[in-house]
């Protein structure tokens, strides 16, 4: 299935190539810079009954627009960046269906058992969703935190998938070496997680086609959702967004 994103720079919606994130003064490579504001995108999934997307905030000042969009689409809209135990009620009172957290999980590359926890019992499992972005390095994938810039000491495996399913609704999963290239899918990550979690996942990274949407359902028999962004018409790119919505409906 096709799932939509809303991606946060600055206030504004963005499509970023994912690796270039971090602190530098010159800032990200961006592939597009949105006029119109986050709620209208959501008011367009919230239209085509488009669910389960998300609503990322990369970096700080993006608050405003966040909220904004999770009310357009109450209950719709996934919302991460910047989430941890003080914040997530806040953001599913807000109208985010769940939240999405990677880096406050993580303290020194490692799993914090304990603030994972927390947030489970805070939330509860069926609102969470899990961020396990990840790079290749020496022929596996690596979840990264921070800006997908560092590399934790934890793989994208079935193992990790398992263990990790009692704890979370749903993984969130950007292939940050393709994030926003539109190169193609990486169909070898596709394929470790459709073999390997027994929860929902989206896969986010690469998609530049209706064919990659078609791969990914046929790849993992419908078990990973795809989120396809700079490559749709709504975000400067070629393929239609109504072909994509198409899709779904069929």
């Amino acid at each position: 299935m096709f799932r939509p994103c809303i991606d946060l720079h600055e206030g504004r919606v963005k499509q970023i190539i994912g690796g270039t994130l971090s602190n530098c003064a010159e800032g990200p490579q961006t592939n597009f810079v949105s006029d119109r504001p986050a709620s209208w995108y959501a008011a367009l999934y919230r239209k085509d009954d488009l669910r389960g997307g998300h609503v990322i905030q990369l970096g700080s000042r993006n608050e405003t627009a966040a909220r904004e969009a999770v009310a357009a689409f109450p209950g719709g809209l996934q919302l991460g960046g910047g989430v941890n135990v003080d914040n997530a009620a806040g953001w599913i009172d807000a109208g985010a269906s769940h939240v999405i957290v990677t880096s406050w999980v993580f303290r020194e590359g490692r799993l914090d058992a304990d603030r994972l926890a927390m947030l489970v019992k805070t939330i509860g499992r069926e609102r969470l969703v899990l961020d396990l972005s990840c790079r290749q390095r020496d022929g596996q994938y690596w979840v990264v935190t921070d800006r997908w810039q560092n590399f934790t000491e934890m793989t994208v495996n079935e193992a990790t998938l398992k263990t990790l399913a009692d704890s979370c609704a749903e993984y969130l999963v950007h292939a940050v070496d393709v994030e926003g290239l539109q190169t193609g899918i990486d169909l070898g990550l596709v394929q470790t997680l459709a073999d390997g979690s027994p929860l929902p996942v989206t896969y986010a990274g690469g998609a530049n086609s209706l064919a990659d949407l078609k791969a990914v359902q046929q790849a993992s028999g419908g078990r990973v959702h795809l989120t396809i962004g700079s490559a749709l018409d709504i975000f400067g790119g070629d393929l239609k967004y109504t072909d994509c919505v198409d899709f779904n409906h069929r």
